[in-house]
């Protein structure tokens, strides 16, 4: 079976490629076998930028190149290393499009019902009877009518009766 290339990022990015080439340079720090030349980190570091590319944080990146390895010394620590950037790479992930939020519920301030806009004012049951009547609606008898008077301790009062 033949070798398969090395990932590539579909873009270049400098930033990218900078922490690539960083976390390829320091693997020795975690396994001193790990020790990868220059012209090795230079072409490994694509393959590790498309990693991040990917959404891959750079720690799961150094975990998935230094976790596991055998216990005898590596003779080709740079072949390991595309062998497991190149057979572990995670899938792309699909982009979604960000939903907007739903805006926030307000109270109309013609019938106090609850509608959703950026900001108080009427809904649009109230704006429409104002552009027909070209007066702004009236407010519904539930919020005009008086309420019954309340006790000190908030029961209502009774309505006195008279008896002759």
């Amino acid at each position: 079976m033949p070798k398969r290339p090395l990932p590539t990022p579909g873009t270049h990015d400098p930033g990218r490629h900078h922490t690539a080439t960083v976390l390829l340079a320091s693997l020795h720090r975690e396994d001193p076998r790990l020790l990868l030349s220059e012209r090795d980190v230079n072409r490994l570091a694509p393959a590790v930028s498309a990693w991040l590319e990917r959404g891959v944080a750079p720690e799961a990146v150094r975990a998935t190149l230094t976790s596991g390895l055998p216990r005898e010394p590596l003779r080709h620590p740079a072949g390991v290393m595309s062998h497991r950037l190149t057979e572990s790479l995670p899938p792309r992930t699909p982009t979604v499009p960000v939903t907007a939020r739903p805006h926030p519920l307000q109270n109309c301030d013609g019938c106090d019902r609850a509608f959703r806009a950026p900001e108080p004012g009427r809904c649009a049951r109230c704006r429409h009877r104002s552009d027909l009547h070209g007066e702004p609606a009236a407010a519904p008898e539930h919020l005009t009518r008086p309420r019954p008077a309340l006790h000190s301790h908030g029961t209502r009062r009774k309505a006195s009766t008279s008896s002759p």
